[in-house]
């Protein structure tokens, strides 16, 4: 992967250890790393939701356990990219929320690789190149509509949240709408869902 030009937070409460990982990410070959770097929770929701960075470099016990799908759901942002910075040893399950981690003592190469690994999904094959959704994106649309969380939407169809929020990031990515009053009005004009569906349920 070459070229690649990422806007990227840090939220980490050592400033040595934010400080030094933007610098490493810089000099990371073929990837244009732009960072920010953040040390306030109260910022971090703003900042994504006002920039929406490519992605969300963070510690996950920054601010005890963080919802990386909650923190999607409230900024509007669930195309975000979220990589766990690793620097103890951590619950595998926890770590399930997150594309990828980093570990304290990964070198230049170890992190080019995870980010190549991280994005390069983001690759569209040719049967994906039509905003056409699939007959699972139209269902996790319509109960985004109907304001379900990701748990929720879990349950409901018998899918783990990771695989919802996927399914999320994908419908995003298709139709280029990225806030939930954009794809309700889609879902609206589209048929996928009835105004008196949605009122029922508010």
């Amino acid at each position: 992967m070459n070229d690649l030009n990422l806007k990227i937070a840090i939220a980490e409460p050592s400033v040595i250890v934010r400080s030094g990982l933007a610098v490493a990410l810089k000099r990371i070959p073929g990837i244009h790393a732009h960072t920010f770097e953040i040390s306030s929770q109260d910022f971090l929701a703003n900042y994504i939701k006002l920039h929406k960075p490519d992605l969300l470099i963070v510690n996950p016990l920054y601010w005890g356990s963080l919802d990386m799908g909650k923190l999607k759901d409230e900024t509007g942002h669930l195309t975000l990219r979220c990589i766990a910075l690793v620097n103890g040893t951590l619950d595998e399950n926890f770590l399930k929320q997150y594309d990828e981690k980093f570990l304290l003592y990964d070198n230049i190469d170890q992190l080019r690789l995870k980010l190549n690994k991280v994005f390069e999904s983001e690759t569209i094959t040719p049967d994906e190149e039509t905003d056409s959704l699939s007959v699972r994106e139209r269902e996790i649309l319509t109960c985004v509509v109907k304001g379900q969380t990701n748990k929720e939407i879990a349950q409901s169809l018998f899918l783990s949240t990771h695989t919802v929020i996927t399914h999320r990031r994908n419908i995003a990515r298709k139709l280029g709408i990225h806030s939930t009053a954009g794809l309700t009005i889609y879902a609206i004009v589209n048929k996928l869902i009835e105004l008196d569906d949605i009122k029922k349920d508010l």
